[in-house]
């Protein structure tokens, strides 16, 4: 059967399967066609321990992926408001959701003097109110039913730290970051654990949107000299999201290369004090001399 990009998540169809049953609860991976979310799917393919439940707005490139992965899948505007719950209990229909990888997300350029109402709605409605509503709807089922459950929200490193034309961006992670810590604290006494990964920069290359040399340098600067990759975020969420991290809620797990540690790239304010023009009683530029 054929895939629609934009089907509302009640319509005929909206809903289609593939792949045979796994020998634990099943992973729910929203924006799972490219990028982050989709290498989240395919660590847990490789797993194999799941059956795997993916959703996506882009009908085409979902399909393509949940063929590949042998997954059941969902194609859904999440900027729906009726989407997030309706994607959790059509994948719950067939058997309990343990885990939820909330992916989806959108980073425009805008600034924060030029946003429309309608722009700031729409990227907190799939920023933050879709993984809200997700992880409400699967706290209830997991509540009804008894069982414990695992939420992995996807933030950015600008919660942080914003950057110019960013700023409506950096907005809406914050506020799923602290989403996230006031969901750990609700659910925990139930059982269900609410945490998120925050990446740093990422190279993700597209069609739409190739990624040159010369930005990778400039965005990337950080302890470890090089930037992310999906599956390095992929291997966080997994551990996170897993029993070895059984004691961990309401946690915003950095993975950014030590980025977020400070800033490498900045010039030393004064020579160490072992070379021969070391600190003498100079004053920096936040008023004190360097010796303490």
């Amino acid at each position: 059967m054929s895939v629609h990009p934009h089907r509302t998540p009640d319509s005929p169809g909206a809903f289609e399967a593939a792949g045979a049953p796994a020998t634990a609860g099943a992973v729910l991976i929203t924006g799972a066609a490219s990028g982050i979310g989709r290498a989240v799917a395919e660590r847990y393919a490789e797993q194999g321990r799941h059956r795997l439940e993916l959703v996506d707005a882009d009908g085409d490139r979902l399909a393509a992926v949940a063929q590949e992965l042998d997954a059941r899948h969902q194609c859904l505007d999440l900027t729906d408001a009726g989407a997030p719950a309706a994607a959790v209990r059509r994948a719950g229909a067939a058997g309990p959701v343990e885990i939820l990888v909330n992916a989806a997300g959108v980073y425009p350029s805008l600034e924060m003097a030029g946003v429309t109402a309608d722009q700031w709605d729409r990227l907190f409605a799939l920023n933050v109110r879709a993984p809200v509503l997700a992880t409400a709807e699967l706290a209830r089922l997991a509540r009804t039913a008894g069982r414990s459950a695992s939420v992995v929200n996807i933030s950015s490193g600008a919660a942080l730290r914003s950057r110019p034309g960013g700023g409506p961006y950096a907005a809406s992670k914050a506020a799923l970051e602290m989403a996230t810590r006031a969901a750990a604290l609700e659910l925990g006494p139930y059982g269900i654990r609410v945490n998120a990964v925050s990446p740093g920069f990422v190279r993700v290359d597209s069609d739409c949107n190739p990624v040159t040399e010369e930005y990778t340098a400039a965005v990337t600067p950080n302890p470890l000299g090089r930037p992310g990759t999906p599956q390095d975020v992929a291997r966080a969420v997994h551990w996170i999201a897993g029993p070895e991290a059984s004691w961990v809620t309401g946690e915003i797990l950095r993975v950014d290369g030590g980025s977020s540690t400070g800033a490498p790239g900045l010039p030393r304010l004064w020579p160490p004090p072992d070379e021969p023009d070391g600190p003498d009683g100079r004053v920096g530029p936040d008023g004190r001399d360097g010796r303490d």
